[in-house]
């Protein structure tokens, strides 16, 4: 995914930092540094979705985590608590996380964008290129080692395709230019109103797993 609006961070006073490669460790001010992103996303207002916002959701999480999510764009439980994967949605992605003996603490979760959309339409594209170079300096900083997409809406702007999730997730992709796998999946939200695809998520699940383990 590209970087965009390099010009409104750095008029925010946001520095770039690069991707390392993957056998440097993250530096040992990682969490000052997302903290420094933080709140200069707080204080975005390079599109209209910063009228209609209740909280910006930066991200929560641990900064040094392997395993990264990355959904769509905040709901309205997201909205009102400032935190991603919150309501029913959320629950149910703690207990897929204890599937595989992780929490939600172990992990850092986001969204490619970090306002709510109004009506939860889909994103538009001026909207994501807005919100991009925060999404790609939390990857730079936090630099896992597996970044799981969930929802269509996510893996298809992520990886700039119209291919329906259920082909997107039958094969391992690549975050950008890097070799940071990156593996598609159904979002919770949407396993609540169709459980027939939670075998599908749990095979999912179980890459990303492998994948860590092998890290």
């Amino acid at each position: 995914m590209a970087l965009h609006n390099l010009d409104y961070l750095t008029a925010m006073g946001i520095q770039f930092w690069q991707e390392k490669q993957a056998t440097t460790s993250n530096s040992p001010d990682t969490t000052e540094n997302l903290t420094s992103l933080r709140t200069c996303a707080l204080q975005c207002t390079a599109c209209s979705l910063h009228k209609t916002r209740s909280q910006v959701v930066f991200g929560a999480g641990n900064p040094h985590a392997d395993l990264m999510l990355i959904t769509d764009a905040p709901g309205f439980y997201e909205d009102q608590t400032g935190e991603p994967f919150a309501g029913h949605a959320g629950e149910l992605l703690n207990r897929m996380l204890q599937a595989i003996a992780l929490d939600r603490n172990a992990v850092y979760l986001t969204t490619l964008l970090k306002c709510r959309l109004p009506d939860n339409r889909k994103p538009l594209t001026e909207e994501i290129n807005q919100c991009a170079g925060f999404l790609a300096q939390q990857i730079a900083l936090i630099q896992p080692k597996v970044i799981l997409v969930l929802g269509e809406t996510a893996a298809q702007q992520f990886l700039n395709t119209q291919t329906p999730l259920h082909q997107l997730r039958e094969k391992t992709h690549f975050y950008s230019t890097t070799t940071t796998p990156l593996i598609t999946t159904y979002h919770p939200a949407h396993l609540l109103l169709n459980p027939h695809d939670k075998r599908s998520a749990w095979e999912d699940l179980q890459k990303c797993r492998s994948l860590l383990l092998h890290s």
